[in-house]
């Protein structure tokens, strides 16, 4: 939400694409700290022991990857003489880059799909009845290090998002809120990466405050909506991924491509049509909102 007021949406495109070397870098370090015994070695400890010791190292990563980012667009905006967001591109495109090379060189040797890095897999989460997913766990703790964060500095950030002077003048670091809304964005990102992955975590961090900034004015009330419209969009998607298939193939059971498939078994990817039940909202807000929707200006012209 913060993102989107700052007018710093692409910032946060862009920290989801560079964490990407960071982690896996931190990945291929721990397995490297594994294969040479720094980690235990018993069966049951090495699995506990390198789960954490590899989540830890990936955080790590992001947060270092994500800060550096921040960083090095500043530098490059400084010294090249270009925009903000021309020196965004410059930085997120090659560090980007710089991770899916990365991947491709250790797939052969440490276990890493790219599909799954890229989209996630939250359809295989889920363990078992009784067992809580490590990604409800990780995300659990990253949603509470938000409610902490905004909770605490509720003033500092609001004031540093909307007049930067008036925060430095009353003895607010604009620039220590900025990196720490970077990292903590970075952190965030990575938590996400296991469910939805680096490419489609955009739209679950921009897209639900958008919508809800087109539906209210008031601060406070955006950041409980966001979180609102991003759990709602969560919850279509999943059932969207299992229903909407075998709605939209049932038409052509009969078709030749189709014979011998069970088309009622189809399903698509649960991240990627979270993404479409996110955007599916944000275009109901755009159309549909109380103040700023098409059809409410609209009205509103025609009125004068």
């Amino acid at each position: 939400s913060y993102l989107v007021l700052r007018r710093q949406s692409m910032m946060g495109d862009a920290l989801t694409h560079t964490v990407l070397p960071g982690i896996v870098a931190a990945f291929l370090l721990s397995h490297a700290l594994k294969s040479s015994g720094w980690i235990s070695a018993t069966p049951a400890g090495t699995h506990v022991a390198f789960d954490a010791t590899s989540y830890a190292m990936m955080f790590a990563g992001a947060v270092l990857i994500g800060t550096l980012t921040a960083v090095l667009t500043e530098w490059v905006s400084r010294q090249g003489r270009v925009e903000t967001s021309a020196a965004l591109g410059v930085v997120y495109t090659s560090l980007f880059a710089i991770g899916l090379l990365m991947i491709r060189l250790a797939a052969d040797s440490v276990h890493i799909d790219p599909d799954c890095v890229l989209y996630g897999n939250i359809e295989t989460v889920w363990t078992g009845p009784g067992e809580v997913p490590r990604a409800t766990w990780i995300g659990g703790g990253v949603l509470f290090l938000n409610i902490v964060l905004v909770s605490f500095f509720f003033k500092e950030l609001r004031i540093s998002t909307f007049d930067p002077a008036l925060a430095t003048s009353l003895g607010i670091n604009s620039t220590t809120i900025h990196y720490t809304l970077m990292a903590v964005t970075a952190i965030t990102a990575v938590a996400a990466f296991e469910s939805v992955g680096n490419i489609l975590v955009v739209a679950m961090l921009i897209v639900p405050p958008a919508t809800a900034h087109l539906l209210t004015d008031r601060l406070w009330l955006m950041l409980v909506l966001a979180a609102l419209i991003a759990a709602l969009s969560a919850a279509l998607g999943h059932v969207l991924a299992l229903t909407l298939p075998p709605l939209l193939m049932a038409p052509f059971a009969e078709e030749p491509l189709l014979q011998g498939v069970d088309v009622h078994s189809l399903d698509a990817s649960t991240s990627g049509m979270m993404a479409v039940a996110a955007g599916g909202l944000f275009t109901l807000a755009l159309v549909l909102g109380p103040r700023h929707g098409l059809l409410v200006r609209l009205a509103h012209r025609l009125r004068l």
